[in-house]
C-alpha cells in the first residue's frame, strides 16, 4: 500500500499554475484522488480529469458493463496491436461509441501520430456531454501515453507536470521510453499549433473588423453624397 498525501497538495500546487495562459483552462484540483495506492487499484479505471478516466481492458470487459454505466461513459478508446485484436476489443459497440487503435507498445512505435485524432474524439466526448474511457491491455503504457498528450494539450502542461498529474489518480502509469520521448517532442509541437491557431483566429477577428469598418464608412459616405445633391 503507497500512500499518496505526501505529494498531491505540492502537485497540485504547481500544476495550476503551469500555463499560466488565459489560453487554457485551469487544471482541476478539487477532484479526489486515491489518499492510498494498492496493487488491485489498476486493475480498474480512475478519473484523471473531470470526464476522461484511464485503466486496463478489464475495466471494458463484459461483466463491466454496469459500471461503465453508472460512471456515465459514452466513449471508449481501445488501444491494441494486431496480435491482441482476439481478446483486446470493443464489447458494447452498440452501446458505446468507440475509437479502436492499433499500437504497439514498443520503443520504437510511433504513437505521436495519433495524439490529434484521440484528443479530437475525447473533446467530442465530453463536449457532448459524455464520458471517456481510455484503455489498453494494463492501463500503464499505451493508454497512458495517449491520455498524458490529450491531458498536455489540454491544459498547455510540459510532459513531466502532465505526467505528475495523471500519476497522482493511476500511479502504476509507466509509458515506455520512446513514448516518453516522443511526448517531449510534442511539447512544441501543441504549442506552435496553439500560437498559428490563435494568430489566425486574430487575423479573422482583425478582417472582419476591418469589413464591419468599411461598410460602416460606406454607408456614411453614401449619406453625404445624398445631401450633396
Amino acid at each position: 500500500m503507497l500512500s499518496l498525501d505526501s505529494n498531491e497538495a505540492h502537485q497540485d500546487e504547481e500544476t495550476t499554475s503551469e500555463n499560466g495562459s488565459d489560453d487554457y483552462p485551469r487544471i482541476p484540483v478539487s477532484m479526489d484522488g486515491p489518499k492510498e495506492w494498492t496493487y488491485t487499484m489498476r486493475r480498474h479505471m480512475q478519473e484523471v480529469v473531470p470526464g476522461l478516466y484511464l485503466g486496463p481492458y478489464s475495466a471494458a470487459s463484459r461483466s463491466k458493463l454496469q459500471s461503465l454505466l453508472e460512471h456515465g461513459i459514452t466513449h471508449i478508446i481501445c488501444v491494441r496491436q494486431d496480435i491482441e485484436a482476439n481478446f483486446i476489443k470493443p464489447n458494447f459497440p452498440d452501446k458505446f461509441q468507440y475509437l479502436v487503435l492499433n499500437i504497439a507498445d514498443t520503443a520504437t512505435e510511433n504513437i505521436i501520430q495519433h495524439f490529434h485524432k484521440v484528443k479530437a474524439f475525447i473533446d467530442d466526448g465530453l463536449n457532448s456531454g459524455g464520458q471517456v474511457l481510455v484503455h489498453g491491455n494494463a492501463g500503464i503504457s499505451r493508454s497512458a501515453a495517449l491520455v498524458l498528450a490529450y491531458v498536455m494539450e489540454t491544459y498547455g502542461l510540459s510532459q513531466t507536470r502532465a505526467y505528475a498529474l495523471v500519476q497522482q489518480r493511476r500511479f502504476c502509469i509507466n509509458p515506455n521510453e520512446g513514448f516518453i520521448a516522443q511526448l517531449r517532442e510534442y511539447e512544441p509541437i501543441y504549442q506552435a499549433q496553439k500560437t498559428l491557431k490563435n494568430g489566425q483566429q486574430n487575423l479573422s477577428r482583425e478582417r472582419t473588423k476591418r469589413t464591419i469598418h468599411q461598410i460602416d464608412t460606406e454607408r456614411i459616405e453614401d449619406k453625404c453624397d445624398g445631401m450633396d445633391s
